[in-house]
């Protein structure tokens, strides 16, 4: 009996054994298979790191104004009779845009001219009798003196009744109509804005440390978010005289070349408008430029994949942590991790690991410094 459960112990230990091996000769297989088989290469697009010339600029905010701008007021009280205009015409200087009631005025001239005549009578008779030695000099004086204040008195009527026909200073446009026919106008109550958009300028402020780089004649380049697509050209024509205490800034002042439209009567850009403001420097800095697209953004740095060869000549990404610098469009300044000439991957590195395999095409975009929209 314990010949035969003895016998049995043995034979099912043979039975495990030879099940265990077979199994231990099937996962070596399985794991030298797994180590001989490698990922297909993964496919990128590369580019090479290139240096460039980029220009060196100044950025700051600013706001626009007209060349000429005014709102035009009354410069006397009175009540509108006639408005020639109703806001937001061209107007050349000296148009007449309104005037006021000139009823009073009218009769004041009246009889300030008969007194003018009276006393230019006077004038006369007792000129002649004094060159005749029968009046005295005081009654001479005292007669051309009536006579002057009349014709003063008729000088300043005549010009109360033209300071109520008001005109255009300048050429420019009107604005929003603010007065109508029967209102009564007190001294400098607004009647109408008037602007002249060309040329235009911008006002802008730079601080103190860059006042010796920034001098007149220096292109500036102006966009606002009124109209996003395009950029306009100036230069700097004036730079203030003092230093602002509180924000230790100068002002400056560019002169644009904004013209409306074909077929429109605005230009793009509106007195008042916010704009942003960059200031072309004649001195050039040579960078380190890639693609944003080749750039790996993470909270624990920054990186890109170089592309090299490893000992068995297959091309592999290896992960490089760079520093960053300034932006430009399309590209972005490596300040530090890589070298003139590194081939990185541009394009598909979120599909990258270190080490992994790779294959370089060619890529179909073409990335720039100054992008522009495509309106089509």
């Amino acid at each position: 009996m314990k010949k035969r459960i003895a016998s049995s112990i043995l034979g099912l230990l043979i039975i495990i054994g030879t099940l265990g091996g077979v199994k231990a000769l099937q996962i070596g297989d399985l794991i030298a298979a797994g180590k001989s088989m490698a990922p297909p290469p993964t496919a990128i697009t590369s580019i090479d790191v290139q240096r460039s010339d980029w220009e060196t600029t100044l950025n700051s905010i600013g706001t626009l104004e007209a060349s000429q701008g005014v709102v035009i007021t009354a410069d006397l009280p009175g009540r509108i009779s006639q408005l020639y205009f109703d806001g937001g015409e061209s107007v050349s200087a000296g148009d007449l845009l309104l005037e006021q009631e000139t009823s009073s005025e009218g009769a004041d001239l009246s009889a300030a001219e008969s007194d003018l005549l009276l006393a230019q009578s006077n004038l006369d008779r007792v000129s002649r009798l004094w060159r005749s030695r029968v009046v005295s000099r005081s009654e001479f004086d005292a007669a051309q003196s009536q006579a002057s204040a009349a014709q003063a008195r008729v000088d300043g009527i005549n010009s109360s009744l033209t300071k109520k026909q008001i005109t255009a200073p300048f050429d420019g446009r009107l604005g929003l109509r603010l007065a109508n026919i029967g209102q009564d106008l007190a001294q400098g109550v607004p009647i109408v804005s008037l602007q002249a958009f060309d040329p235009m300028r911008v006002n802008f402020s730079m601080p103190q440390r860059e006042l010796s780089r920034v001098t007149a004649g220096l292109e500036v380049r102006v966009s606002a978010n009124a109209v996003p697509d395009r950029i306009f050209s100036g230069t700097i024509t004036a730079i203030n005289t003092e230093i602002d205490a509180a924000t230790r800034t100068v002002r400056v002042q560019a002169t644009l070349d904004v013209k409306p439209d074909s077929g429109d009567d605005l230009p793009a850009l509106l007195p008042g408008m916010f704009a942003s403001v960059e200031v072309v420097l004649p001195e050039k800095k040579q960078v380190l430029m890639v693609p944003l697209t080749a750039i790996s953004f993470a909270t624990y740095g920054d990186s890109v994949f170089v592309l090299e060869n490893n000992e068995d000549e297959q091309l592999v990404a290896r992960q490089q942590f760079v520093q960053l610098g300034e932006r430009r469009g399309d590209f972005v300044e490596i300040s530090k991790g890589l070298d003139d000439g590194d081939s990185i991957a541009s394009e598909g590195v979120f599909k990258l690991r270190n080490g992994a395999p790779v294959k370089a095409n060619e890529g179909d975009s073409e990335p720039s410094t100054n992008p522009q929209p495509d309106n089509g």
